[in-house]
């Protein structure tokens, strides 16, 4: 599953990101949502969250 919508993302939930950095490799980072950052309920390029970690990118992967 992707992360386009706000609906299937919350907080506790193990989710892949891609940080900003890693936007042009498409590398993923791992962790737990903490927050989350896009307000619209959809968003092409996948739902800006905060990690428990406090890092920051796009949901790309749900992992559960």
């Amino acid at each position: 599953m992707d992360g386009q919508y706000r609906k299937d993302i919350y907080p506790g939930l193990e989710v892949g990101i891609i940080l900003k950095k890693d936007q042009r490799s498409g590398k993923k980072t791992y962790g737990i949502v903490k927050d989350l950052l896009t307000s619209a309920a959809y968003h092409s390029r996948g739902i800006k969250v905060r990690l428990e970690d406090g890092q920051v990118g796009r949901v790309a992967e749900i992992i559960g």
